[in-house]
Formats: C-alpha cells, sequence, structure tokens
C-alpha cells in the first residue's frame, strides 16, 4: 500500500493554523502512516502551534504587503522570490499527493507552485468574504472549500464545496462538560459567567471596554473569564481578582465554551464557526482593521439569521452598557440567540473537506 503525502499551509493568525491542524487530524486518523508536512511564515505563529500539535513544520521568509509605503513592501519581490524558490524545492523533496491551503501568506507561493507542478490543491476559505491569495489561487485550484453561501462571485462556481470551518473535536459536545468546567475554573455556579475572547494576538478596543465595563459587570452578579491576548496580558493581569479571571491564551477551549452564558467575541471565521458549534449567545465586536472589513461581514451574516448580536467599535461607547445589561436580564433572549446560532453550525466540516482531499489522491 503507498503511503499518502500531504502539505499543508496556512497561518498568520490562529483563525488560519487552527483549521490547518484539525484537517491534519482527520487526515492522520484516516491514514495513520501518511506523511503530513506543513508550510508556515518563518516569524509567524504557526512556527510554534504546529509543533505542539506534533507536526513538521518549513518557513517561508515571506510576508504581506503593508497598504502604505514601507521597507517591507520594497522587500516584497525578493520575499516573494525567495518563497517561490523554497516552495518548489520542497515540494520536490517531499512529493505531495495533495496540497491544502487555509490562507495566510504562504500559502500563496505553495499553492501557485504546486497549481505549476500539476499537484492537486485544495483552498479552504473561512471568510464570508475571500482575502486576495484565495481568489488569485482559486483560478487553478481542484477543490475550493467554503464555510459561506455565495461565494461563486469571487470562485469559479463548480469547484465550490459548502462544508463549513474545521473546527476542534473537542467542542462537539460540551453540554457534558460543565461540571468540569466550573471545577476547572474555580467558578460560582450561582453567578452568570461571560467570556471575552479578543483573539489569539489580543484586541485593544475590546480590553478598553472591558476594563471600563468590569464593576457594571461584577454589580450585575457576573464572573468574568477574559482572554486579552499575549500582546495586552502586561497591561491588563493587575485586575485578576475575585470573580475576574484575566488570561494571555486559553488552553483548554473546549471547558472556557462549556462555563460560559454570555460570550463577548471578535468575529474572525473560526470564533463564528466555533460559537455556531458551541451555541452560546455572542455580542460580536467585529475589527475593523482587518482586509475587505470581513469580520464585519462574518458576523453580519450570523446577526441576518437572529443568531447574534453585533456591535460596531464605533458604537460601543453609547450602546454596549445597555445592550449587555438587556441580554444578561433577559434568559428568553439568550436561549433565542443560542438556539438560532446552533442552527447555522457544521459539526461535520472537517470530515467533508477530507472527503474532498482524498477524492484527489490520484
Amino acid at each position: 500500500m503507498t503511503k499518502h503525502k500531504f502539505i499543508l499551509s496556512g497561518g498568520g493568525t490562529g483563525g488560519h493554523i487552527y483549521p490547518a491542524i484539525a484537517i491534519a487530524n482527520e487526515l492522520k486518523s484516516r491514514f495513520p502512516d501518511a506523511e503530513i508536512l506543513f508550510v508556515g511564515a518563518k516569524d509567524k505563529m504557526e512556527m510554534q502551534k504546529v509543533p505542539q500539535a506534533g507536526y513538521e513544520i518549513k518557513g517561508l521568509w515571506i510576508a504581506g504587503l503593508q497598504r502604505k509605503l514601507t521597507v517591507q513592501n520594497a522587500m516584497f519581490p525578493f520575499k516573494l522570490i525567495d518563497s517561490l524558490w523554497k516552495s518548489r524545492k520542497i515540494i520536490k523533496e517531499f512529493k505531495p499527493d495533495v496540497v491544502i491551503g487555509t490562507g495566510g501568506f504562504a500559502s500563496g507561493p505553495l499553492l501557485n507552485v504546486a497549481n505549476s507542478m500539476n499537484i492537486p490543491t485544495v483552498i479552504q476559505e473561512q471568510n464570508s468574504y475571500p482575502g486576495i491569495t484565495n481568489k488569485l489561487l482559486s483560478k487553478k485550484a481542484n477543490s475550493i472549500c467554503v464555510a459561506y453561501e455565495h461565494l461563486e462571485r469571487f470562485f469559479p462556481q463548480e469547484k465550490i464545496k459548502i462544508t463549513g470551518n474545521p473546527v476542534r473535536q473537542d467542542l462537539l459536545d460540551i453540554q457534558s462538560k460543565r461540571e468540569e468546567a466550573i471545577t476547572h475554573f474555580k467558578l460560582d455556579r450561582n453567578k452568570k459567567t461571560l467570556l471575552i475572547l479578543g483573539g489569539s494576538l489580543g484586541a485593544r478596543r475590546i480590553n478598553q471596554l472591558i476594563e471600563k465595563e468590569l464593576d457594571k459587570f461584577l454589580s450585575l452578579n457576573v464572573q468574568v473569564i477574559w482572554q486579552c491576548g499575549k500582546f495586552y496580558f502586561e497591561d491588563y493581569k493587575k485586575h485578576n481578582k475575585y470573580n475576574v479571571q484575566v488570561m494571555a491564551f486559553i488552553e483548554r477551549m473546549d471547558l472556557v465554551y462549556a462555563a460560559a452564558d454570555v460570550v463577548i467575541s471578535r468575529a474572525g471565521a473560526s470564533s463564528v464557526s466555533e460559537l455556531s458549534i458551541v451555541g452560546k449567545p455572542v455580542i460580536f465586536i467585529p475589527s475593523p482593521n482587518v482586509a475587505e472589513d470581513h469580520q464585519t461581514k462574518n458576523a453580519q451574516a450570523i446577526v441576518d439569521k437572529k443568531g447574534a448580536i453585533l456591535l460596531k467599535e464605533s458604537q460601543l461607547d453609547e450602546d454596549f452598557s445597555l445592550v449587555f445589561e438587556s441580554l444578561i436580564k433577559d434568559q428568553g433572549k439568550q436561549d433565542q440567540l443560542s438556539q438560532n446560532i446552533k442552527l447555522l453550525a457544521k459539526p461535520n466540516a472537517t470530515v467533508q473537506i477530507a472527503d474532498e482531499i482524498v477524492k484527489l489522491i490520484k
């Protein structure tokens, strides 16, 4: 029996890395002796996260184009040429059956080279509005796995498969973990638990908001688990006290979701997919600083189906306090949001994406 080989590429943020790891885990469970290699961007977080998940990774010297004139932009052509050359070398040596890209800078050169060498490629697009890399790669890709409807504006329609986004398998049954979660985080059973998620790196505007609102939360008998991100932990750890837990990063996402009654979150594609599966009432505060404002579009797709509340950063000072208080006091509203967002979940995404990949093995 031939040994299957797969290369996965995605990174820059957790939103590109975790889906790639979820897909790798599914392929590994189907083909235990498969060889799996990751390719990432040299100085980005995938260089730590992928080895922690048990996979080998090679780094390319690549970064995205900045929107203004910078030294980095002047370096971009050199980085691109270097990355294309290195991608060709990696593919020639490894000889993959299929190459899979989940977005991020490194997937551009790698999939481009794979396409030119006639190796089957699969793109996994997490957002409701694709980035430029995936739009360019889609012309040659064999299959494009997406999480949102109406993407034929950007991609060839015959290649699109609506699968949803891969999420960690341990999130599929959090109902049964509530007791364990309450013990793990030493929570008070008689209080509502508010979970704040600003993404793996953190979100300055959300952190400023939470700091300002902390006393209000406590006065409403709410306890807080606040993931402030690694860039901000030093600024906010002083708020670690009775009923408030400040963390740079949360390892046990399954337990923290199980413990939460209400969530405040950015609207990155992975977060939106996870929150749909765990079915918690959520207030989305999209980051305005992302390409094509895709976080607002991701959140709006849920709000349109009455599955979440959306507040833009520009509305926070005026509206947040009232919106939060009316939600936390209204169990009926919480239940309704919870039921509606669950209807949008696609729990079999990882399995369906792996099916698409397997079809392409020659």
